[in-house]
């Protein structure tokens, strides 16, 4: 194909077929200055306008990562460089035309890995299906990402911990400024995320800096509460400098560091991370108190920031299924109820509390659960599910606020929708069910990819992709998921939800004894 022009330069992709319908692929596009050198622990500088053409034919490298631990046999390790990380790749049906929904995805990685060329988030496909431009972004991770120095290097490094999030504005920035020449509207940009993209996604909600970047968001599996406070990001700190030979009086060491010594000290404070937490081990998070994050995001959504943004939410049912089943020190069954307790204590209920969970989860289910399922619903409903519903709640709070100030020349309230994912993998003898992730492949259309093939096995149900991949890209360009196959409300006081299966329904608030539970947890004196 020809070179394409856009406002920032010239760049040259190449053009495939996906099921019938070409598409033009663009790769590895830098969106902002190299993050190296000088610029290494600095908010990300927007890229400066090259001449020539760009040769777009093949992936940026990926941040700088460790390899992964679980990986499944005979995994490559991502090529990652610290100076052409900040990368993005665009997927369109066609470069003219009506201007085409744009949505972008958020890699996810716990903050510590993965990266925008995995197979799993190829985009030509959910472009061909949909007529969506498809965009997939590169972000810095680990310490390069996260690591707080405003105490230790002074105010020029005041967002050093969420550097981040300062990429996916960026990388924002540069589509507002850019996709037209794609074929896509910038006016109608969707952010969807899965995981840490997710959580993502929760606090981009909750930073004023974001207000008019998207309008409208997807978070699959996520949260508005991954944050910490700068006194607790200051310990993490104190411990890198440690792993790293340093101390207070040498961290401007850090600033030129091999990398590979950072990711070193990075691993180490990783396996600290995993041996201190069950669950889901994130030595790595956001930073409030910061001058890009001046308060918690759920607090900062309630008072209305990101107010107009529709919003689908969901997580899958399962969501802590790979942390029982696949890690080797599980322990024996009468273990589980502690480490559930301990789960339960970390999402703010208290021990002597956590029986009332066991009471919940009884009711859900119709009879006793087992420890392993005891456990798996804690690790769900801890960081996934009830983060979600919390995050509804502090949404409609903003708009109940906002209309009895009688602000109702301001715009309109985002709508909000929910949905709960129950296909069961028959992966491992069914033991995953709807596991964290399985909804990736669906929603990208790559049930038959080889990286999908151990959750879905070949068995699952390519309608239900289809009514997924359909309902994203309907919400992306209309602002509500339904379509003619699937008519999906939104949430409403019932707490409408689309339970997602081979046979998917509308459901009133499914799981509310647990819910009520966590409600009930949270509104009792502090003491």
């Amino acid at each position: 194909m020809t070179p394409l022009s856009t406002p920032d330069g010239s760049v040259l992709g190449n053009s495939l077929e996906t099921d019938g319908t070409t598409v033009h692929r663009f790769l590895g596009i830098p969106y902002a200055e190299p993050p190296s050198g000088s610029n290494r622990f600095r908010p990300p500088v927007p890229v400066s306008p090259w001449s020539g053409v760009l040769d777009c034919t093949a992936p940026g490298p990926a941040a700088p990562q460790n390899p992964e631990s679980h990986a499944p046999p005979g995994t490559t390790p991502r090529t990652w460089s610290e100076e052409a990380c900040l990368n993005l790749n665009i997927w369109t049906p066609a470069t003219e035309g009506p201007a085409r929904p744009v949505m972008v995805w958020i890699h996810g990685g716990a903050y510590l890995m993965g990266a925008n060329s995995d197979a799993m988030y190829d985009g030509a496909r959910l472009a061909a299906a949909a007529g969506v431009v498809l965009v997939s972004i590169n972000y810095r991770l680990g310490a390069l990402g996260f690591l707080h120095l405003a105490d230790l290097l002074g105010p020029g490094y005041g967002d050093s911990s969420n550097l981040a999030l300062l990429d996916q504005l960026e990388a924002l920035r540069w589509i507002r400024r850019n996709i037209g020449a794609f074929g896509g509207d910038p006016h109608n940009v969707t952010i969807f995320g899965e995981s840490a993209g997710a959580a993502a996604i929760g606090t981009l909600l909750g930073m004023p800096a974001s207000e008019g970047l998207f309008r409208r968001a997807i978070m699959q599996s996520g949260t508005a509460e991954r944050c910490r406070r700068p006194e607790d990001s200051a310990r993490i700190s104190a411990t890198f400098l440690e792993l790293c030979g340093l101390d207070a009086s040498s961290a401007n060491q850090l600033l030129t560091l091999p990398v590979e010594r950072l990711l070193e000290a990075q691993a180490a404070l990783e396996q600290r991370a995993a041996a201190e937490s069950f669950a889901v081990p994130l030595p790595f998070q956001p930073t409030v108190g910061t001058p890009s994050l001046p308060l918690p995001p759920l607090e900062s959504i309630g008072n209305g920031v990101n107010f107009g943004v529709d919003l689908l939410i969901g997580t899958n049912l399962n969501e802590g299924s790979f942390a029982v089943e696949m890690r080797p020190d599980t322990g024996s069954d009468p273990g589980y109820p502690d480490r559930a307790a301990a789960v339960l204590c970390g999402a703010g209920v208290p021990p002597a509390l956590a029986p009332g969970y066991t009471e919940a989860l009884t009711r859900v289910l119709g009879r006793e659960p087992s420890g392993k399922e005891l456990l798996e619903a804690a690790i769900a409903d801890s960081l996934y599910r009830q983060p979600s519903n919390r995050l509804l709640d502090a949404r409609q709070a903003a708009a109940a606020g906002r209309l009895a100030h009688g602000a109702t020349g301001e715009g309109a309230a985002g709508k909000d929708f929910a949905y709960l994912f129950t296909w069961r993998s028959p992966a491992m003898g069914g033991k995953l069910g709807a596991c964290h992730a399985l909804d990736i492949p669906f929603v990208f259309r790559h049930l038959d990819a080889p990286e999908a093939a151990f959750l879905t096995r070949g068995k699952a149900p390519a309608s239900l992709s289809d009514a997924m991949s359909r309902a994203w890209a309907a919400f992306a360009g209309t602002g509500t998921p339904g379509t003619e196959r699937l008519p999906w409300p939104g949430v409403g006081g019932q707490r409408r939800t689309m339970v997602l299966d081979g046979e998917s329904r509308l459901e009133a608030d499914p799981r509310h004894e647990i819910r009520e539970f966590f409600e009930a947890v949270r509104l009792l004196p502090a003491r």
